[in-house]
């Protein structure tokens, strides 16, 4: 370990890492309010109640039994010193023993400084009634949030209460200083927040937050949101932002499980540092039965305070990566394949698992990616233009109109983000060999609809493996036409190809990337490169304008090759 890191956490959307279970009404609250008792499946009455993490509002004194921490202490009771005192049958205590049934105790004087405690959950509803769930009634659009609005709770709980191999907890701050930044939150604060009472790095006031607009959360699943394109440029800037920061060592990006590959796979394209950057995510909710997150999130403050990742001037030599269930993923490799603990893989079949941590804590690398990364790349913010041209339908054919790509302090725009689509297709879904082309209307539309948005555009292709073919002629031809037009069309194979995609003059060959991952790379080239040069007529372009999408294609291709 180099020495205590300085770390910002940058939180992002559905990150199921940043959410709890249902705070459901506690049987010892039902009981106090006479409500009805919450009951086990079979009619039982539970054995325990669910303990959640919350607060002190005065000091209090408990007393706990001895030796009832582990059912083997007493059997080594030599080895302890003696109790605080006793607890008689008549529940007072006393310092020395009187009474055979008199108990051993320690006294303990509980405090609000010392943090967090798992207490039974008193609160009920408005109308005198239990929590069952988060929403009022099942299917209300009234309820409570799961979702945390920053990493700072979550955080703070797995520090206070989480243990570690040694018994020991503060296992964050033990490692790292950690300021939280709240970049596209799962949570938020529909009614506003005062700027003394914000956990968050942020200046002023937090205004009244809109579900679907200032956070994004899956949960209640009936009001569902996510997050829209133009989330994506914010994020990016945020994080370009933090690791441009002179304070931070490093930053931690935590999202949604099925999404995390996607966003780190970004980051490793577009954010120019040399600082790492982490992404983390859980398959189950903080505080529920073996909740992945808060190991994750331990092993990535480790990863960025142990300066494994520095090559022997200081530099990343890994680029983004993403911490799992003690496996350290390439950001470029790493995909989610079941919901479920332990469910990541490595794609690509040549690697993408860089390194691991021990069940000890130790870090080890094991090999290096080759592709390039953060400031490697040849996409990283600081290298793409104010302004590019996007290809367009007009009442004179399809020309270049421009886009703005950054703003005056050289911050991505919303507006830029491009509209990329993955189309596939499987064998015999030709409906006639002579009508094949005119069934294909959803694909037609999709490339008109694509150039009437005077916005940058592209396809992926998901084909056979691994040549990234698609089986329909019609698709194949529509797509062609498609890079005639000036969209560029990037070919993968189905799933996760071992194997690398067969280029082609005038389309992409997305080497073994899945498609998300190749849609990601897509985008990011367009930011760079911008539409393909098209063809007046692109049903019969001309051989000038087919040199011309060649020698376009061909650029995409040399990206494409090394990130």
């Amino acid at each position: 370990m180099a020495g205590k890191a300085r770390i910002a956490h940058l939180t992002g959307p559905t990150a199921t890492i940043q959410n709890t279970p249902p705070l459901v009404t506690s049987n010892k609250a039902r009981a106090k309010y006479g409500l009805p008792l919450r009951k086990n499946p079979d009619g039982t009455l539970p054995a325990f109640d669910a303990l959640r993490s919350q607060r002190l509002a005065a000091p209090v004194k408990v007393y706990v039994e001895q030796f009832s921490a582990h059912p083997l202490e007493a059997d080594v009771a030599e080895l302890y010193g003696p109790p605080d005192g006793y607890m008689g049958a008549d529940g007072q205590f006393k310092k020395d023993k009187t009474s055979e049934s008199d108990k051993p105790v320690y006294e303990i004087e509980l405090k609000p400084e010392d943090g967090l405690y798992p207490l039974p959950y008193m609160a009920r509803q408005a109308d005198g009634s239990a929590w069952e769930e988060e929403c009022t009634a099942p299917g209300s659009p009234l309820g409570r949030q799961g979702f945390f609005p920053d990493g700072s709770r979550s955080f703070e709980e797995i520090d206070r209460i989480s243990i570690g191999v040694d018994g020991m907890a503060s296992q964050l701050s033990s490692l790292a200083d950690i300021d939280f930044y709240r970049g596209a939150p799962p949570g938020g604060f529909t009614k506003g927040l005062a700027a003394h009472l914000r956990k968050d790095k942020g200046d002023g006031d937090i205004a009244p937050e809109k579900r679907g607009k200032n956070y994004w959360a899956y949960k209640p699943y009936h009001l569902a949101a996510t997050p829209q394109r133009p989330v994506l440029a914010k994020v990016t800037n945020d994080m370009q932002s933090l690791v441009d920061n002179v304070d931070y060592d490093g930053v931690i990006w935590t999202q949604g499980s099925p999404q995390v590959e996607e966003s780190a796979y970004w980051f490793n394209l577009l954010i120019d540092t040399t600082k790492p950057i982490c992404g983390n995510a859980a398959q189950r909710p903080q505080g529920q039965i073996s909740n992945d997150g808060p190991k994750n999130i331990v092993d990535s403050a480790s990863y960025i305070a142990s300066k494994i990742w520095a090559d022997d001037q200081g530099r990343d030599k890994c680029g983004v990566v993403v911490i799992q269930e003690q496996q350290i993923f390439a950001a470029r490799e790493v995909a989610k394949v079941d919901a479920r603990p332990g469910g990541y893989r490595a794609t690509g079949g040549h690697g993408g698992i860089i390194g691991n941590v021990s069940h000890t804590g130790r870090l080890a690398l094991t090999y290096l990616p080759v592709f390039k990364h953060t400031y490697k790349s040849e996409l990283r913010l600081s290298q793409l233009p104010a302004e590019i041209g996007a290809a367009v339908k007009s009442g004179s054919g399809i020309t270049m109109t421009g886009v703005n790509v950054k703003d005056g302090a050289r911050r991505l725009l919303g507006d830029a983000i491009p509209v990329v689509s993955i189309v596939k297709d499987g064998s015999y879904s030709t409906i006639d060999m002579d009508d094949d082309m005119a069934a294909e209307v959803d694909l037609v539309a999709s490339i008109e609809h694509k150039l009437s948005l005077g916005k940058l555009t592209g396809f992926i292709a998901e084909g056979l493996v691994p040549y990234g073919t698609l089986p329909s002629q019609a698709r194949h031809n529509l797509l062609l036409k498609a890079s005639f037009s000036g969209i560029p069309v990037a070919k993968v194979g189905r799933n996760a190809t071992e194997g690398f995609a067969d280029p082609h003059d005038f389309q992409i060959a997305a080497t073994d990337l899945t498609a998300t991952k190749a849609r990601f790379l897509l985008m990011a080239c367009l930011l760079k490169f911008g539409s393909l040069p098209p063809a007046k007529n692109p049903d019969k372009p001309t051989a000038d304008e087919l040199a011309a999408i060649k020698a376009a294609v061909a650029r995409y291709q040399a990206v494409f090759d090394c990130h």
